[in-house]
């Protein structure tokens, strides 16, 4: 079995405690083999900071994978200076390192020494300072894998969504919608909810743009024009879609099990129904990707970095399920 890749995060965030966490105080909730993509320096230092016994070992393709408890494997993409490494800051040095772990780690799939990919949390502003000028790991990921048809999903126990939009100021949400780029994203939704879920037929809503679903245009014109359009063009490809819901009411109906899935028209109306329910344990997956990729559902965190205090939740359900979608395309044999 080839391990999993969880790559670092920001050197100056929780990424580093919460791997060191995982690898030993929560050390069942990752039975599959995983591997460290980042820099051994940097948990070394959180390792001593935050008085946490492991031994932190090198690691290269072909090597076993360790099994032992406390033990972590870190497949080296950088060697940071003791100097660089300040929990809650980031600089130009640590920002190149945390970029170049994760184009590590897509090689490192693409090449067949890793099985999939789990992401601990980065700075959008640092990768900025790296020099790739991409608005987060969604697009970065999509550009290294030369994808076209990438979608965010949250997804908990309870809850999955995906995003019309995501990364724009909401002025900006009603002109970027379209009938095109609706049908592409059901389709990626449904697809791996067939595949990367295992579920036979997927149940999906559709949440509306405004207020009462428009109420007949009476709030706005989106769901007449652009969004019931695209659905019936979906449901001619055999895709079963229900809706447009009021925004209002649909989370409900999904988070007690009347849906598999949830499609938003913008970032906020997915997130907040999401991390409700699922603060601690949501999951980032990148769907309709060539490679798994699932990451924490929080950010770096700069104000409790290095200070212990960091919750593991996050990023043991992002390797679980990680690990449950690479088991399902191959049980599939797709992607």
């Amino acid at each position: 079995m080839l391990p999993l890749a969880i790559t670092m995060g920001c050197p100056g965030g929780i990424g580093p405690e919460i791997i060191l966490k995982l690898f030993t105080h929560s050390h069942d909730n990752h039975q599959s083999p995983a591997i460290i993509v980042g820099d051994k320096n940097v948990l070394e230092f959180y390792a001593k900071k935050l008085q946490i016994e492991c031994s932190i070992v090198s690691w290269s393709p072909g090597d076993t994978v360790p099994a032992e408890n406390n033990v972590i494997p870190v497949f080296e993409t950088s060697v940071l200076s003791a100097g660089s490494i300040q929990p809650g800051k980031f600089c130009k040095e640590t920002a190149i390192a945390m970029a170049d772990a994760i184009i590590s780690a897509v090689r490192g799939v693409q090449e067949s020494y890793f099985s999939g990919i789990c992401t601990c949390p980065i700075s959008k502003e640092a990768l900025q300072k790296s020099g790739h000028h991409f608005p987060g790991h969604t697009e970065m990921l999509a550009e290294l894998t030369s994808s076209s048809n990438h979608v965010m999903m949250l997804a908990g126990t309870s809850l999955r969504v995906t995003l019309a939009t995501i990364h724009c100021g909401i002025a900006q949400v009603p002109g970027l919608l379209n009938q095109k780029s609706l049908l592409k994203l059901y389709r990626t939704t449904y697809n791996s909810l067939l595949i990367d879920f295992a579920i036979p037929e997927p149940r999906i809503a559709v949440a509306a743009l405004n207020p009462h679903a428009g109420e007949n245009g009476m709030f706005g014109n989106e769901e007449e024009e652009i969004i019931i359009p695209s659905m019936e063009k979906a449901r001619e490809e055999s895709i079963i879609l229900h809706g447009p819901f009021p925004p209002d009411t649909v989370f409900l109906q999904a988070s007690r099990g009347d849906f598999d899935a949830v499609i938003c028209m913008y970032h906020d109306q997915g997130l907040i129904p999401l991390k409700l329910l699922h603060f601690k344990d949501g999951v980032n997956i990148t769907i309709g990707l060539p490679i798994v990729r699932t990451s924490v559902d929080h950010g770096t965190a700069y104000d409790i970095a290095g200070k212990g205090v960091a919750d593991t939740a996050s990023l043991a359900a992002a390797v679980d399920l990680a690990n449950t979608i690479i088991q399902n395309r191959n049980i599939s044999g797709g992607a």
